[in-house]
């Protein structure tokens, strides 16, 4: 890769196609491109995978291409004795070596050149040309190292080496992937420039008139003499190339030799177009720094303008107005794809928790990648941006607690740093069910952390996660604590935190105000009700608690390892998903919740063990496909006219079912069973859903919704026949052709007449013709031990999920898909 060569392209392309520059007064000289470079094209790995090979490499060691991002866990099997555990997936670590070699233009010698890796998990560490750059232990963080005076330019080579080392096991409590997992980017800048995420924009006064935006931005000069240079800040509507300018100012340095000076500007923005869930408007400030009329440098910061507080009584108020937060927390893996960061994995994510009605993320329990903050921005989600998982105290033998004491001052700046000019994010989570939170040595730390995050962000209120806050004398919440233990909890009250954060203990939060009465409410994990996606048990009205108790281990539960899809299955820590939400919805100043968990995720297979290897707890399973509690928030969280029912309609003739309804926007629903009437059901007070105890008749069942006696909806469930066909349905049939769009295909197994066949568990077949590949397979089921980077899979209650990645070159990719027995199926993605 000849590094300034493909720089030049990208702008060439840009020109050829129309891009309007930013500055329209800039002489052809002033051209300038951006600064920041992918870096992530033609690698090659390496992982260590014998006693011979130890933690070296050398002239016999055997490679092979890839690009990145990588998660080389992720193309293991599952492995029962791992030592990552089932916690962890069931997915073994290692220690990995990455290498890649480069050219760099000779005109770039007087340049400053770095290289950026927004995340290798774990224990990084990096040389070029064999001289040893740093190491980095945490995965999560982004981190650079300027790389200028180890280089060759010109047709001289460069080598970059990293190793990567997963191979201590356990340091998670869920699956983490190993590997150079996020992108990876080359950064050329003059000498004097912008610093790497160096600039701070916010908002302290917003009205309907105007809003005041301040921008502060670290100049870092490298050069040996001081430099006398303009700083020009020019504010945008809108990113990307589709802008409309608002204002500029200017302001002259003189910035010492080897030194860094901060730049204070304000700008007036008249009539502001305000950032919010429903219309998430940004804008962009570029920074741009001249030497003699010269542009040497341009820094380019998108933002939105917002105001926002948290109300002791009324809850979170955004813009003026009351906002209740409806949010889910997310792990980083993205299912099949594992944890290798891909945008449009990342953004059909946050578009089905759209769909249902989310309007908030909770990064759980680590900074994430910046993709997810960017589609947050632009998708308009309310995000707690989380920073620890651990502090000191470890949680597992291997994890972050091991390096706390020498890195976590620099992994929380960097992260405040990184994220802070992001509208999107509203709160900081300095912790998640820490330890140390039930005793002044906590306390002390959180203070410390505290005085950190307020250094670096006074625009935003922080908060820990705490399980719980308070822990009253209630048997629901004293189950998992002793009586004897009733109290405040030492963090909770010790004054550090703007919100007090819980973790479940829904009971006590309608006597938030009398435990904390000079401090908000948000709770920041909820719930944790359980489901395995298709499978019900034959009576739905009795609550399940499992496990019996978080540190004892579950001896009960189902055959096969699964759990009923009625909202009925919780754990003793958490609820049902309908018993959080009524009290939340109930009260004004609980300003909202982050529910455990929005996708299932890999590892942490609570209640189970072995073999069990992911979560249960998604409203969303892990191929991305809703379980049916998805459309009691949907009822509940949107405007959309919702009438869901299950379960399906293939039972033993004269069976018992209990059949749900999720509803809104009517009065009641009336049930029908091949055409007769088995009675109208109406939500009474708090309720949430509707249900009808009926023998089971194979044939149509049908609901229909009625407002003032008029039919609001209608919809039926058909008895499916054997299993006949494959049905494949492309969540978008047309993707760029780069190398990383996804195409996301459904199977659906359905019989003769095309109705979906609900136990069906065929295994499927796939391949692909065209410039493209299958990079992930998947139908949720969590105790598949099936790998997901794979061509076959064996469906879970009639679906699964293939994953088509587009290849560089456009045309057309045909996805066939084969069962045993199965007429097969045929879809066309093109790629342009």
């Amino acid at each position: 890769m000849h590094i300034r060569k493909n720089i030049k392209s990208i702008c060439l392309l840009a020109v050829a196609a129309g891009v309007i520059l930013l500055n329209s007064c800039a002489k052809k000289e002033d051209v300038f491109i951006n600064r920041k470079v992918s870096f992530n094209t033609d690698w090659s790995f390496h992982l260590n995978d014998s006693i011979i090979d130890k933690d070296t490499i050398g002239s016999t060691t055997k490679w092979r291409k890839l690009d990145l991002p990588h998660d080389w866990s992720i193309e293991g099997n599952f492995d029962e004795k791992s030592p990552a555990g089932y916690g962890g997936g069931a997915l073994n670590g290692g220690l990995g070596w990455y290498k890649k070699t480069f050219k760099v233009a000779a005109e770039d010698s007087t340049k400053v050149t770095s290289i950026t890796f927004d995340g290798v998990y774990k224990n990084s560490e990096v040389w070029v040309n064999g001289h040893y750059l740093g190491k980095r232990p945490n995965g999560y963080i982004g981190f650079q190292y300027e790389i200028s005076k180890y280089l060759n330019y010109g047709d001289k080579n460069n080598e970059i080496i990293v190793k990567v080392d997963n191979s201590k096991q356990p340091n998670s409590r869920w699956y983490s992937g190993s590997g150079i997992f996020r992108n990876v980017w080359i950064e050329t800048t003059d000498k004097l420039h912008v610093a790497q995420w160096g600039t701070y924009v916010t908002t302290p006064k917003v009205t309907a008139d105007t809003a005041s935006v301040n921008i502060e931005a670290t100049i870092q000069n490298q050069y040996s003499t001081s430099k006398k240079a303009t700083v020009t800040t020019t504010i945008f509507y809108g990113i990307g190339n589709d802008l409309r300018r608002i204002k500029s100012t200017s302001q002259n340095i003189t910035i010492g030799a080897n030194t860094n000076q901060t730049s204070k500007q304000q700008i007036q923005v008249p009539n502001p177009v305000l950032w919010s869930v429903e219309k998430p408007e940004l804008y962009t400030a570029v920074t741009e720094i001249s030497l003699d009329d010269k542009i040497i440098d341009q820094y380019k910061t998108n933002f939105g303008i917002r105001d926002f507080k948290f109300d002791l009584n009324k809850g979170f108020i955004l813009n003026g107005k009351q906002v209740k937060i409806k949010g889910v927390c997310l792990h980083h893996d993205l299912g099949p794809l594992g944890s290798a960061i891909n945008t449009r994995a990342i953004a059909r994510q946050l578009e089905i928790m759209k769909e249902m009605g989310v309007n908030g993320i909770r990064t759980s329990h680590n900074p994430p990648a910046p993709e997810l903050l960017d589609l947050c921005d632009k998708m308009g989600f309310i995000v707690m941006d989380e920073a620890f998982d651990i502090w000191k105290q470890t949680k597992t033998k291997y994890d972050y607690g091991n390096d706390w004491d020498k890195w976590h001052k620099k992994d929380l700046i960097d992260q405040l740093l990184r994220d802070r000019n992001h509208p999107s994010i509203f709160v900081w989570s300095i912790g998640n069910e820490i330890p140390e939170q039930w005793n002044e040595k906590g306390v002390e730390i959180a203070k410390e952390l505290a005085a950190i995050t307020r250094q670096y962000d006074k625009t935003r209120p922080l908060t820990a996660a705490m399980n719980p806050p308070v822990n009253m004398n209630i048997d629901a919440v004293t189950l998992q604590f002793e009586k004897k233990d009733v109290s405040i909890n030492p963090l909770a009250g010790s004054g550090v935190l703007d919100l007090i954060g819980y973790n479940y203990a829904h009971q006590t939060y309608e006597h938030h105000q009398k435990n904390f009465p000079n401090t908000p409410f948000i709770a920041t994990e909820t719930t944790s009700g359980l489901q395995t996606r298709g499978y019900y048990d034959a009576v739905s009205d009795t609550i399940k608690k499992w496990p019996v108790r978080w540190d004892l281990k579950f001896t009960e539960g189902n055959p096969g390892n699964t759990v009923s899809a009625y909202d009925q299955v919780q754990t003793p820590w958490g609820s049902t998903h309908e018993a959080t939400w009524k009290v939340i919805k109930k009260h004004d100043f609980l300003s909202g919740m982050y529910i455990w968990t929005g996708f299932d995720y890999i590892g942490e297979p609570t209640p189970y063990e072995w073999p069990s290897i992911s979560s249960y707890f998604g409203i969303v399973d892990l191929a991305g496909f809703p379980k049916d509690v998805y459309y009691m928030y949907q009822s509940e969280w949107t405007d959309k006219t919702v009438l869901h029912i299950f379960p399906h309609w293939n039972w033993k003739a004269g069976q018992t079912v209990d059949v749900w309804a999720y509803y809104n926007k009517a009065d009641e629903v009336e049930l029908f069973v091949n055409g007769k009437s088995v009675g109208k059901r109406s939500k009474k007070g708090d309720d949430l859903h509707v249900m009808w105890r009926i023998p089971f008749e194979a044939g149509t069942l049908k609901a229909v919704s009625r407002k003032d006696g008029k039919v609001v909806l209608e919809k039926e469930i058909k008895t499916a026949g054997n299993p006949s066909q494959l049905k494949l349905t492309a969540d978008r049939s047309t993707i760029k052709a780069d190398k990383n769009d996804l195409s996301f295909i459904t199977v659906d197994i359905l019989d003769n007449k095309g109705t979906l066949a609900p136990n069906a568990n065929n295994e499927i077949n796939f391949s692909l013709k065209g410039n493209g590949k299958i990079v992930g397979v998947c139908s949720g089921d969590p105790v598949s031990h099936e790998p997901y980077k794979g061509t076959k899979h064996t469906a879970l209650a009639g679906k699964c999920l293939v994953i088509v990645q587009s290849g560089n070159t456009s045309g057309r990719l045909e996805l066939t898909a084969k069962a045993n027995g199965l007429k097969q199926s045929t879809i066309v993605i093109t790629a342009e």
